[in-house]
């Protein structure tokens, strides 16, 4: 599958009859492997693969640091001697504080490339992990927390786009999917560590713990080789004259109205995504006065329905297109809504919480790759990091914003977080589905034909720019004769 990536032939002599063919016969093999969700796992080659999983292990492990502090909020809170709405605090201000590393480190990987920046930003959020756990008060955690936020804020586009880059459009939709849920796989294992941990050593040897598996994605990261779309980036602009700066200047330009776009339609998925869980352990602990036992229980079923969701939703995104799949994922997450908050019965909890992890992850899992789809060619290292994480910084007040209204609208004197949630996540998940159905996609985009296409503009605006200045030239001269 390497030659997926290799820029188109250019071979003149190829009749335009033969290439109809060709064209016509790749897309019928791109619906077939679209068919077949094993074809599609084993047509990619080794290069390919482990670029995926160091994408996938970095945004696990972002996820399971950041779970650390949502499952940790009760027990931090005590120690602190505050209100769980106050360590909540530190939630916010990790989400407030990813729009700022995804400019960051976006620009960096849009300059120097993918891998070194991401290997910089997985060795920051580790050690700002690891220095969580030695917190003396809440002033120091909420400043460390607040570094790792910048961090988490470069990962999930870095990873995206050099995954997104790597692998052969027709298996983007099936490895979207499961890339995205590397954020489910990380809560839940923050949730298994939780059981574990909490009770018997304490809150801060989870943030010890958590901060050594991300040290060993750097060493993976030195066996995956460079996005091939961002060295023709690279070429393209050297062979063009043209610098970074002019050509972030002319994305910026040309594309902001899909930039605001894209910045709204994130903000809604961040705080369906958030609003749904975030405040949820706090929510079946505190309201419903479940055990840490229970508590995980829920969590892994509902992180396995989110694992299962977004692969499933990914997949069946290459089939159906992006916003549909979006569209029906979303309003199904709506609909159970009230299976996953009102009952009482654990059992049925179960269930609720399956579902709704099921739909609101499985909308999710397509994101990398229609944000990445979407985006300005010599811009993407940048664009789907920094809208994912705008739309983040929106919505980061969610868990605190939930965590107040439920403790001001009290149920027979306990916080009523359950109401809140439902309340605010029907409201947002229905401004998620108008703006999927109004917005544009543009699935199984050649990232490499992108490149050429620039390229072939940037000519053809030059060769306009020396006409326009021959012309007026010519016109200077005829005046003065």
């Amino acid at each position: 599958m390497e030659e997926l990536n290799q820029p188109p032939s250019q071979n003149a002599s190829k009749s335009t009859a033969t290439a109809d063919l060709e064209s016509n016969s790749r897309n019928k093999n791109n619906v077939v492997n679209a068919q077949n969700p094993w074809k599609l796992l084993t047509s990619i080659n080794k290069q390919q693969g482990l670029t995926f999983a160091a994408a996938f292990l970095g945004w696990t492990l972002d996820a399971f640091d950041f779970f650390t502090v949502v499952l940790s909020v009760p027990y931090i809170a005590k120690e602190f001697r505050t209100e769980p709405s106050v360590i909540t605090g530190s939630i916010t201000i990790t989400l407030c504080l990813r729009p700022l590393g995804a400019a960051i480190f976006g620009l960096l990987a849009d300059r120097y490339g993918r891998r070194y920046p991401l290997m910089a930003d997985i060795i920051l959020y580790s050690v700002m992990e690891l220095a969580s756990g030695f917190a003396p008060n809440f002033l120091v955690f909420f400043i460390l927390r607040a570094i790792f936020g910048i961090a988490m804020g470069g990962e999930w586009g870095l990873g995206t786009a050099l995954a997104m880059e790597v692998l052969p459009p027709e298996t983007r939709g099936l490895f979207s999917g499961i890339l995205q849920q590397g954020y489910a796989v990380g809560f839940l294992l923050a949730s298994i560590l939780y059981y574990a941990v909490i009770e018997n050593i304490g809150w801060r040897a989870m943030f010890w713990i958590g901060s050594f598996p991300a040290l060993l994605v750097v060493l993976i990261r030195f066996f995956v080789p460079e996005s091939p779309v961002w060295k023709a980036h690279r070429n393209a602009r050297k062979s063009g004259g043209k610098t970074f700066l002019s050509s972030t200047k002319l994305a910026l330009k040309h594309h902001w109205k899909k930039f605001i776009y894209c910045v709204l339609l994130m903000s809604c998925f961040s705080f369906m995504s958030h609003g749904t869980q975030d405040l949820y352990p706090t929510f079946l602990k505190t309201q419903l006065g479940f055990t840490t036992a229970q508590v995980t229980i829920l969590t892994v079923v509902a992180n396995i329905g989110a694992i299962i969701g977004g692969s499933i939703c990914g997949y069946l995104s290459q089939l159906f297109g992006r916003r549909k799949t979006i569209f029906t994922s979303v309003v199904l997450a709506a609909c159970f809504m009230p299976l996953y908050i009102l009952p009482k019965n654990f059992g049925l909890l179960i269930v609720g919480a399956f579902a709704e992890y099921f739909c609101v992850q499985g909308a999710l899992g397509i994101v990398p790759a229609h944000l990445n789809e979407l985006s300005p060619p010599e811009f993407r290292g940048t664009f789907p990091g920094l809208t994912y994480q705008l739309g983040t910084l929106v919505a980061s007040s969610s868990a605190q914003v939930e965590a107040k209204l439920g403790e001001i609208f009290k149920k027979n004197g306990t916080y009523n977080y359950g109401l809140v949630i439902v309340v605010l996540s029907i409201i947002v998940m229905t401004l998620l589905a108008l703006l999927t159905i109004l917005g544009k996609e543009n699935k199984d985009a050649n990232f490499i034909e992108q490149v050429e296409i620039v390229e072939q503009i940037t000519v053809n605006d030059k060769s306009k720019e020396k006409e326009t200045e021959q012309d007026e030239k010519v016109a200077v001269t005829i005046k003065d004769i």
